[in-house]
């Protein structure tokens, strides 16, 4: 893969975003695991997980009907930008 710098900008411009990256790359998790871990309100992690699933960096695990127990994970492009921030120590 070739550095996409905009994503990695995109992704840590939003420390609400750079914390659900951070969590998911630990291992798929509900919006609920993920706000309790990284100490943010459900909202606003919902919020993340929209803005990064747009950008194909998160993926929705279960059918998208499901309302409750959704699971988010980390994709293989998410994988790669997280390590590159990481890598980078851009990452708060």
């Amino acid at each position: 893969m070739t550095t996409d710098w905009d994503v990695v900008g995109y992704v840590i411009s939003s420390d609400h975003r750079t914390a659900v990256m951070g969590r998911l790359a630990e291992g798929p998790a509900t919006p609920t695991q993920i706000a309790d871990s990284v100490d943010l309100s459900v909202t606003h992690v919902s919020r993340a997980l929209r803005a990064l699933r747009k950008r194909s960096l998160v993926d929705l695990l279960v059918p998208e009907e499901r309302r409750k127990g959704r699971i988010y994970g980390i994709t293989s492009e998410g994988r790669e930008v997280w390590d590159l921030i990481e890598t980078k120590g851009l990452a708060e």
